[in-house]
C-alpha cells in the first residue's frame, strides 16, 4: 500500500483513481472456483460491497445465515465479523441470469460495516467515495 508523508494511506484515503483491473484474474489464478457477490443492506438497500464465494463458503452462509466469503487475499474462508462482531446476517439470496455471480440481501448486526473509518472513527460502507467525471478525481463523502 502506498502512503504519502503523513502515513495516509492512498488507495483507501486518497483522490487518484486506481482501479485494480487484474482483481478478478488474480483472484481466480489463486482460487479458481469462486464468483462474485454483491452484498447488499435489505433495509436501506445500500450496496455494501463486493467480495467472492465458493462453494464451501456458500454452504457456510446457507447453514449459519452470516455472510461468508472465499478471502482472494488470504486464500481462506472468511467470516465477515468474526473478530469484530460487526457481521451480516443473511436474510435473502438472489442469483443472476446466467448463475455466476450472487447477490446476498444482508442485514448488518454491530457498529461497523468497513474495515475504514472516517475522521470520527466511525466505520463506514466500503462505497464512501464517488468518482467526479468532471475533475476526474475521487471524492470522500464520508471522510
Amino acid at each position: 500500500m502506498s502512503e504519502n508523508d503523513n502515513g495516509i494511506n492512498l488507495l483507501e484515503e486518497g483522490t487518484e483513481l486506481q482501479l485494480d483491473f487484474g482483481k478478478i484474474a488474480k483472484a481466480a489464478n489463486q482460487s479458481p472456483d469462486i464468483i462474485p457477490v454483491a452484498v447488499q443492506n435489505i433495509d436501506t438497500k445500500e450496496v455494501i460491497l463486493i467480495a467472492y464465494t465458493n462453494e464451501h463458503a456458500m454452504k457456510k452462509s446457507f447453514e449459519t445465515r452470516i455472510a461468508t466469503f472465499w478471502s482472494t487475499s488470504r486464500n481462506e474462508l472468511w467470516i465477515k465479523g468474526k473478530s469484530s462482531g460487526n457481521h451480516f446476517e443473511l436474510i435473502d439470496v438472489r442469483v443472476n441470469c446466467e448463475q455466476n455471480s450472487l447477490l446476498y440481501l444482508v442485514r448488518p448486526k454491530g457498529e461497523g460495516i468497513c474495515h475504514t473509518t472516517n475522521s470520527n472513527g466511525v466505520a463506514r460502507d466500503c462505497f464512501y467515495r464517488r468518482y467526479n467525471i468532471d475533475n476526474e478525481l475521487l471524492e470522500n463523502l464520508n471522510p
